[in-house]
């Protein structure tokens, strides 16, 4: 059954693309301008040192299902994921651990603050609701405070107009849906969805080690999203957001203690919301806003744990432009809660202000400015900066570069000391501290229809927290030099190329040797197509060797190279019929060292917008 639906996608995929490949060149589509917006201040990503964004078209092409699936494409972002279906995914952006990623969906930040590093999770977060995805790498610290130390990934739902129906099946047992309606107009808009993947998966724990047990995945997602303008003053918008998942792991059961199929599963529930008034009011757009997010997991094995959190932020921003400066400048106050397994809690809370300001001193020169000071409230005060400019040397040529610094202030587990075995008293944690810089060129031809960008960097992280001997200590210091490249083609035909590199450098300073889970060398290429009805990418992704750990010592990953081709067809203007191939040449590769990852497999579905 398996091997005939892999055959009909296949077809399905590459035979038009043999076709249309005989018919004569077409002019190329100009590329689109990409702005971002979690720079606070609207910019445009080519102008803008270490922005990027994914836009629905871009998902939908890759036939990417959950974020880990597709933000590893880009280049400096690292994904570990212990365990495909639902194992434990965590991004290290340039070398910075898991938890110095802030992330935000719809402006929520939605960090764990019961993990002990604070990182987000991204195994579970399905993209079948998310519109947009905007990644900013180096320190962020001045826009958005503590966890931004090595960057931002700020996810945007989808608002929908009409009907939408998603329904998808293929190997593993694996089946997905969504249904989303909504409506959508000039002064008001409001819809709400449902997302659901289930799959009997694969061994979490590599099969090649002899496990043979399937590890599964259920993830319901339930949201809503509204907007209402009650004059061209004043309007009101939020979205809310509700994830319930369980999935089976693996574990280390006695007496090897190495990773083995055992029957642990993790059960987990979050949601997250936020609601916001916009004014126009004294010359300034003013937004103040509420954002909340609770999480509860639960772990079944041979160790159980139970973790529950919680987090509120108020914000209020103004954005407003004076003698040709544009600006924005708020304050906010955040605070969390957890409860962690051993039955310990903890609070911490931080009161911030902000200002950031763009201008033009000449023509086709733009300076960027950003400052912010942080309150906490048990960990002192630290203010951070970054100065960003960006050149229109001719010929299509931006000449960029930023420098900045961040801040991480200790987690709740942390804090508390979770899991500490050395006698007390512990030592004094301060937060971990950060500095980076970045130079970009970029180029854009005048037809718009090719552009590439190479950007230089380096991250230093000093007073990072680790465990050591039973407690949490400031030891380390951690430096990453690395150099990113991208680019992307109209090719005419309907052709176009995406293509990503990143070598990342990423050392150890205190203990000596390279940080672990981080490639030295990582890389993607896709090629897509589009026709009148038919649409098609292949991606294909590398990673070269990195150290990685066994659970005792350090040990090295073996690198890898696989491919996955995905496309679609549309049968009527409402209805698309979808195919899409992971792992094309069956390879047999590990993300995380001792963790399996699904051979060749394939999905067929289709969407109806109506």
């Amino acid at each position: 059954m398996l091997r005939a639906l892999l055959l009909t996608t296949a077809a399905a995929v590459i035979a038009p693309l043999s076709a249309h490949a005989l018919t004569p060149d077409e002019p190329a589509d100009p590329l689109d301008e990409i702005v971002v917006t979690a720079t606070r201040l609207p910019a445009i990503a080519q102008q803008t040192p270490g922005a990027r964004a994914i836009d629905r078209e871009t998902i939908d092409r890759r036939g990417a299902v959950f974020a880990a699936d597709i933000l590893s494409d880009l280049p400096g972002l690292s994904v570990v994921r212990s365990g495909a279906f639902g194992g434990v995914a965590q991004v290290r952006i340039r070398g910075a651990g898991p938890g110095k990623t802030l992330v935000l969906v719809d402006g929520a930040p939605v960090n764990d603050p019961a993990e002990v590093n604070g990182a987000f999770d991204f195994g579970g977060l399905d993209l079948a609701d998310v519109e947009r995805i905007e990644v900013l790498s180096g320190p962020q610290s001045s826009l958005w405070g503590s966890d931004a130390i090595g960057g931002v990934i700020a996810f945007t739902t989808r608002q929908t107009d009409g009907l939408d129906l998603d329904l998808e099946a293929g190997a593993f047992d694996t089946r997905r849906g969504r249904l989303a309606v909504g409506t959508v107009s000039e002064d008001r808009a409001l819809g709400a969805w449902a997302s659901h993947v289930t799959s009997g998966g694969v061994s979490a724990a590599d099969a090649r080690n002899g496990n043979t047990e399937d590890d599964g995945l259920t993830s319901t997602t339930i949201g809503a999203r509204g907007r209402y303008v009650v004059s061209p003053a004043l309007s009101l918008d939020g979205s809310l957001r509700w994830t319930g998942a369980e999935v089976d792991l693996d574990g280390y059961p006695a007496p090897a203690f190495t990773l083995a199929d055992t029957p642990d599963r993790q059960m987990s529930e979050q949601w997250s919301g936020v609601a916001r008034l916009s004014l126009s009011a004294l010359g300034l757009d003013h937004q103040f806003s509420v954002a909340a997010h609770e999480l509860d997991r639960e772990t079944v094995s041979d160790f159980p744990s139970a973790f529950d959190a919680s987090r509120q932020a108020w914000r209020w921003q103004a954005e407003g432009t004076a003698r040709g400066v544009d600006f924005v400048l708020g304050a906010e106050r955040e605070d969390t809660e957890g409860r962690l397994s051993t039955g310990l809690t903890g609070a911490l809370g931080t009161t911030s202000a902000f200002a950031t300001a763009r201008f033009e001193p000449v023509e086709r020169l733009s300076l960027t400015g950003a400052l912010r000071h942080d309150a906490t409230d048990d960990f002192g005060s630290r203010t951070t900066g970054r100065l960003s400019g960006a050149f229109e040397a001719g010929a299509g040529v931006i000449l960029s570069a930023a420098w900045g610094t961040g801040f991480k202030a200790p987690s709740i587990s942390q804090a508390v000391c979770d899991f500490c075995f050395a006698p007390p008293p512990w030592p004094e944690l301060v937060p971990e501290t950060a500095e980076g810089w970045e130079a970009a060129i970029g180029w854009r031809s005048a037809d718009r229809r090719l552009e590439g960008r190479a950007t230089l960097y380096r991250l230093n992280v000093e007073d990072q927290i680790s465990y050591v001997a039973g407690r949490y200590v400031n030891v380390a210091e951690t430096t990453t030099d690395g150099v990113e490249l991208e680019g992307r083609a109209r090719l005419g035909g309907g052709f176009d190329l995406t293509l990503a590199y990143g070598w990342t450098d990423a050392r150890d300073e205190t203990g000596g040797g390279r940080l672990l889970r981080v490639p030295e060398h990582a890389g993607s290429a896709t090629l897509g197509w589009s026709g009148e009805r038919l649409s098609a990418a292949l991606t294909v992704r590398a990673e070269s060797d990195q150290a990685d750990s066994d659970g005792f010592a350090t040990v090295m990953r073996d690198g890898f190279v696989t491919a996955n081709l995905a496309g679609s067809y549309d049968l009527t203007g409402a209805v698309t019929v979808t195919a899409r191939i992971e792992n094309l040449t069956d390879e047999a590769y590990q993300q995380v060292f001792g963790y399996g990852e699904p051979g060749r497999s394939g999905y067929v579905g289709f969407r109806l917008r109506y």
